[in-house]
């Protein structure tokens, strides 16, 4: 199995919202209710990524096939916060803890190592131990807990803060 990580190009948007929409219907990671269609994917969301700068969209692609994503956006909109950084990863459940995900964060890291980045954040619904433990694998440390935050699947979820500093 060779996983290609690459930058995103504007076809893969109808695979990464079926990627995203998996998880808004069947998971807490994400606090989307609804799913997107390709059109809102496209203007609300993909539209400010770039090839360059803090806030990246990298794929994994398997047998030209995307199979995950990983991203970086911005944090909050003050300028003052924009050398922070928020992370998302969502891989295709059906390639889930084969080390893709490890690649994208590898990658995503490393490209962001060349710009004005200080510090990246990710916010993790609980329970996930897999998740926890994955960013932890990453040097990201617990820094805080918004307890009861979102509503879900008709009960209230905890979000954990995490934090990486880049070297």
């Amino acid at each position: 199995m060779v996983i290609k990580i690459r930058a995103f190009d504007n076809a893969d948007i109808e695979a990464l919202t079926k990627i995203y929409n998996w998880y808004v219907l069947k998971t807490t990671i994400t606090f989307d209710l609804e799913p997107y269609t390709v059109e809102q994917r496209q203007v609300r969301w993909m539209c400010h990524y770039a090839a360059a700068g803090r806030h990246r969209l990298i794929v994994a692609e398997l047998d030209g096939q995307v199979i995950g994503y990983a991203s970086s956006s911005q944090l909050r909109i003050k300028p003052a916060y924009d050398p922070s950084v928020e992370v998302s990863i969502y891989l295709s459940h059906r390639f889930q803890r084969l080390g893709i995900g490890s690649l994208l964060y590898e990658k995503l890291f490393e490209q962001l190592r060349t710009e004005d980045v200080h510090r990246v954040y990710a916010g993790i619904t609980v329970p996930n131990e897999a998740s926890l433990a994955f960013h932890q694998k990453f040097d990201f440390v617990e820094v805080g807990r918004f307890h009861e935050v979102g509503r879900k699947f008709g009960q209230y979820w905890d979000v954990v803060w995490l934090e990486r500093k880049m070297p």
